[in-house]
């Protein structure tokens, strides 16, 4: 049994120290109990929704939390209990979506979420979640209402920040003075990441301007012309991989490279994404990423490709993909399992479950820049720190590594963070 350790007061899980109950693991463990028994007990239910089917998929997230509970289940589970993970693909349809939480969290009786990747769940769902005392550990949070609702914590960094730390990393590294944002006319994700990424730069006396679109209804051309007559120096593709990689497709018919400084969130740090732009985008984007890097050699994330390898399910585009999601996901599954091995088997439901979670403090791995926390304040935005990776010679170059964003509506949350102990230096 590779397993080795027992629990302590302030123990090491793949090198870095973890809150206060959390078990050490040997450098060679991979997943759960590690004692390669296949759990036969009985099922506890875990749910997730994602935006899959729509004009982009959104489920890298869930389908790493699937590898990691498989790898899991084929090791001991949760003390001998298997983790049964229910997916659904909300179509990014608010109608549909409020029928998947509904289906998962009433009908089925998940103990919690994890997982979770929406432009549209979670705007419509988050009530719901907190009437029903479940807790969302989602990975691919897009929209504010995730980050402002009691029972949902993310690991990704999400919209604001993401698109801040790149604004901020432009001004002092590429002299970006006059920016143009580019999202999707969604009121809670580009309005609400594009308004944050203006004020910011009215704040510092530097211009800002939104370009919203329709991600159902598409022109790209006329997008980037849009924002092309705003006369910026610095074009900010705040959206999903696949339109952002339209914008700079159209943006090349243009011949529109060399005119303006090319930035981006992490959607664009995909091993995918190289190939997709082609040369002639070399050395001309970058992008903040969320996480650590792709093919970072820390023990969690060769762990996390140990397990997308050995343990991924299904045939579709996210299954095996590999980008910021995908390492969220594999976070947030092993948040979620780190945490139940500490409890009672016969006693694992709900509420204490949740319970559970909501103690959740200064976990770290290095995957993330920084620890992170569940807590139990109104808002939610535990990871604001990431990297800014140039696209160079058909990858990634790190360009800056590890650092926190700025931004007035972190202040509180950082506050918190400090006052009630959440994170430790």
């Amino acid at each position: 049994m590779k397993l080795r350790c027992k629990l302590l007061a302030s123990t090491v899980i793949s090198g870095v120290v973890l809150a206060i109950g959390t078990s050490a693991y040997a450098a060679d463990h991979l997943c759960g109990l590690d004692n390669g028994k296949k759990a036969t007990g009985k099922a506890i239910l875990v749910g997730a929704v994602v935006g899959k089917t729509g004009p982009d998929d959104f489920s890298s997230g869930a389908a790493s939390a699937r590898a990691y509970f498989k790898c899991v289940n084929e090791n001991g589970g949760i003390n001998g209990r298997p983790i049964e993970y229910l997916i659904e693909d909300d179509k990014w349809n608010p109608e549909t979506a409020s029928q998947a939480a509904t289906k998962l969290v009433k009908d089925r009786g998940v103990v919690a979420l994890v997982g979770n990747g929406s432009f549209v769940e979670m705007t419509f769902n988050g009530k719901l979640y907190q009437k029903e005392n479940v807790i969302v550990l989602a990975s691919a949070c897009a929209v504010r209402e995730c980050f402002e609702s009691k029972n949902i914590a993310t690991t990704n960094e999400g919209p604001l920040p993401s698109n801040l730390g790149a604004v901020q990393w432009a001004v002092k590294h590429l002299g970006s003075k006059s920016v143009v944002c580019i999202g999707l006319n969604i009121p809670s994700n580009g309005g609400w990441s594009c308004d944050a990424v203006n004020s910011w730069l009215a704040e510092n006396g530097l211009k800002g301007k939104s370009v919203l679109f329709d991600p159902g209804n598409a022109d790209f051309t006329s997008v980037v012309l849009e924002a092309v007559a705003a006369n910026p120096d610095t074009i900010l593709t705040n959206l999903p991989g696949g339109a952002a990689t339209a914008i700079f497709k159209a943006a090349q018919e243009q011949n529109l490279r060399d005119k303006y400084k090319w930035i981006a969130p992490t959607p664009l740090y995909d091993t995918k994404i190289p190939a997709a732009l082609g040369s002639y985008w070399d050395g001309k984007v970058y992008i903040q990423a969320e996480l650590t890097r792709l093919d970072g050699t820390g023990l969690d994330a060769k762990r996390w490709s140990k397990v997308l390898e050995n343990f991924s399910v299904g045939d579709g585009a996210a299954t095996n993909r590999r980008d910021s999601f995908s390492q969220a996901g594999f976070i947030s599954a092993n948040i979620f399992v780190d945490t139940l091995l500490k409890m009672d088997p016969a006693k694992i439901d709900r509420a204490s479950v949740t319970t559970a979670l909501r103690n959740v403090k200064n976990y770290r791995t290095d995957l993330l820049c920084g620890p992170w926390y569940f807590g139990n304040g109104d808002h939610h935005m535990p990871n604001h720190a990431g990297m800014m990776l140039q696209l160079k010679d058909g990858g990634f170059k790190t360009v800056n590594g590890c650092f926190d964003v700025a931004s007035k509506y972190l202040d509180p949350i950082k506050t918190a963070e400090k006052r009630d102990g959440l994170v430790r230096n």
